[in-house]
């Protein structure tokens, strides 16, 4: 999904990233291959019938960790032990940053334009977070679902984060790797663009008149 076309001249003032898959290597993968070992079908299977994607996003927005696991645990007791790495050892399921994207972040902001980041992420994890990612602390602003208990691609997240940092949404580039939550964005009048990788994104950026240097 290439950047959104432009309606009017408004200006670009400011440029919102997603943080997992965007700026952030965040896999549950990474650490289940340890707890898996060789199995990654049997790996796969669990990630797909137990811990879900759907499931992790109840932490995203706002469920506390200890209710969720516990009711999966109630539900699979056979995977206990497993079930509960997802939450005592979550940090393993962080890899790197992704530095070609943290780059173009840097050079958004050299061009005189706000940065933020807007992210579906547990409230209770993403302190853990921070330390491990410098980079987090040179944005504009952060907003997080689970501090607001809502989560993309519902659009009260996105309201939120207008109206928290005082954003016009045509003025507002939104970068996500999501197409639910790009669709949303423009939706709500924000210019949106999905992200495929960081040579597109770039190549979007400077078609909307972002002086970023080409890939």
């Amino acid at each position: 999904m290439p950047a959104e076309p432009r309606a009017n001249a408004t200006a670009i003032t400011a440029v919102a990233f997603d943080l997992g898959g965007v700026l952030i290597d965040w896999n549950p993968r990474h650490l289940y291959r340890k707890l898996f070992g060789e199995d990654e079908a049997a790996m796969e299977r669990f990630l797909a019938e137990v811990c879900t994607l759907e499931w992790n996003g109840d932490f995203d927005a706002g469920r506390p960790f200890a209710e969720g696991v516990s009711e999966l645990v109630a539900a699979h007791p056979d995977q206990a032990e497993l079930i509960h790495a997802y939450h005592l050892r979550w940090e393993e399921m962080l890899g790197d940053a992704f530095e070609q994207t943290v780059a173009i972040v840097r050079e958004v902001k050299r061009a005189g334009l706000r940065t933020f980041a807007l992210s579906n992420w547990s409230a209770e994890t993403f302190p853990l977070t921070r330390p491990r990612y410098p980079f987090l602390e040179e944005f504009d602003g952060i907003l997080i679902s689970g501090e607001v208990g809502t989560r993309k691609p519902g659009p009260e997240i996105f309201r939120h984060f207008l109206e928290r940092f005082g954003l016009t949404p045509e003025a507002t580039v939104f970068i996500d790797d999501w197409d639910l939550n790009v669709a949303r964005a423009r939706e709500l009048g924000m210019v949106a663009v999905q992200f495929v990788d960081a040579a597109r994104l770039r190549e979007d950026l400077r078609e909307l008149g972002i002086p970023v240097a080409a890939g």
